[in-house]
């Protein structure tokens, strides 16, 4: 594995460092052997959309949005710089859009100058901009069954194709919306601090659009930091105190609660179920993502993955990093993979939980339920996780090259992984033994083409 150390890349904050998890320089499972380091940004690099199978844009606190090929970043060159925003781009999406044969995506982004636009990626040019917003959007949807998509800020907005605003709800508190996902039956979830709010799109007899609040889903305790779909029907939200709830999609009922609690004692070398643990660690959940079987919680500097079809835990790791981890993906051979304030990316593989290999004094994920909770009610119903059937994540790989935090990656499968970080760099993370057989291929052509010289 290629160590490619750009800078100084210790742990942000007091975090004691676990050396079981340096696993050194023979790591047969990481394919990434060779990196790409992209240059272009000047300030944090928060966010990566993919435009199709080879090109993706990045942008952050700088105001640019680049455009980059993923196969052609060996040179490092990137193909388009974006200009327009006059601040830190705070949201980013493509919108993809069929027309008979043809098929064109765009990139709309939004930013802290309050103005939307609509870029083309094709030519760089800006086609559509929207400003004097009434505040700063915070996430972007796009429904395409509908062909409109959604901002959120202190309102959620409703626009057409052409930047036309069809509709938008009434003004909301200063914290606003910061995330949304799509729901059956024309309906939106939109996390709104402690709350899920459910928005129901209606079209009119004379093709008006209008959006109207349905429902308001107040079962967190604390700020939600993570909303995603998980299937055609569930989706699920993570809070800032280690709450975990899956939500039937269709009539936004609990499907299951857990609360994640990591135990302080290391005395305890059980997994167990607490009903009132006095003052338990309680750690935010950063983000969350699921293959619709599966759901992986980042939990704190820990990885938590949780089965939809079983609503059970069945596999962990307390310490995955040495700072927050920030972004995780699930892999397609059952693994996941993350990355951490602590400049890592990181691979992981679920394994057979050996105990006292890693201690299982998690605290554990103390409750779950079924139904919708009810906060009068008393403790809710506890089901006791089986100790046997958890597993533990082993790390089969660590991408060294970012000296600071890594907000997020994106996987282009064979062709390799792009990674962002606030240390202003892009890394595209290859196979080395794949990129020489191309570079090898493309030499013999050139000499096809000069005759052999």
């Amino acid at each position: 594995m290629l160590r490619w150390i750009l800078g100084g890349r210790d742990a942000q904050g007091s975090v004691e460092k676990n050396h079981v998890l340096f696993i050194g320089e023979e790591q047969p499972k990481n394919w990434f052997t060779e990196l790409q380091v992209l240059k272009g940004h000047f300030d944090i690099v928060r966010f990566l959309v993919q435009i199709d199978d080879f090109r993706f844009a990045s942008a952050g606190d700088d105001g640019l949005v680049l455009v980059w090929n993923v196969e052609c970043s060996q040179t490092g060159e990137r193909l388009l710089e974006l200009r327009g925003h006059s601040q830190q781009i705070t949201a980013m999406t493509a919108y993809t859009h069929t027309s008979g044969e043809n098929t064109h995506t765009s990139l709309i982004t939004a930013s802290s100058d309050r103005t939307l636009s609509l870029w083309d990626p094709e030519t760089g040019n800006r086609v559509q901009t929207v400003s004097d917003l009434q505040s700063s959007v915070k996430c972007l949807l796009v429904l395409e069954r509908l062909c409109v998509w959604v901002s959120g800020g202190n309102e959620l907005c409703v626009w057409n194709r052409d930047f036309q605003l069809q509709c938008q709800s009434q003004h909301h508190d200063d914290t606003g919306i910061s995330a949304m996902v799509e729901l059956p039956k024309n309906c939106i979830a939109a996390a709104m601090d402690k709350e899920i709010v459910i928005f129901r799109l209606t079209m009119s007899t004379g093709s008006q659009l209008s959006v109207a609040e349905v429902r308001r889903l107040s079962d967190h305790q604390d700020s939600i930091h993570a909303l995603i779909n998980v299937n055609d029907g569930l989706f699920a939200s993570g809070s800032h105190v280690g709450e975990l709830i899956l939500w039937d999609a269709v009539d936004w009922t609990i499907m299951a609660y857990e609360h994640i609690l990591w135990e302080e004692s290391q005395t305890d070398t059980q997994a167990e179920i607490r009903l009132a643990a006095p003052k338990p660690s309680e750690m935010s959940i950063q983000h969350l993502t699921s293959d619709g079987e599966l759901m992986v919680a980042a939990v704190g500097s820990g990885l938590y993955v949780y089965s939809v079809i079983t609503k059970s835990v069945v596999a962990y790791r307390k310490t995955a990093h040495d700072s927050n981890v920030l972004h995780t993906m699930l892999l397609p051979d059952g693994g996941l993979m993350s990355c951490s304030e602590d400049g890592s990316v990181r691979m992981w593989e679920m394994q057979d939980l050996l105990l006292p290999a890693e201690p299982a004094s998690a605290g554990f994920f103390g409750m779950w339920t079924f139904g919708r909770s009810n906060k009068q009610a008393g403790p809710p119903v506890k089901k006791v996780i089986e100790l046997p059937s958890l597993r533990t994540l082993e790390l089969t790989g660590d991408l060294i090259g970012h000296s600071g935090a890594v907000q997020m990656f994106m996987s282009f499968g064979e062709k390799g992984l792009v990674t962002c970080s606030t240390d202003h760099l892009l890394i595209a993370w290859k196979n080395r033994e794949r990129e020489s057989h191309l570079r090898s291929l493309a030499l013999f052509r050139k000499l096809e083409e000069n005759g052999g010289l």
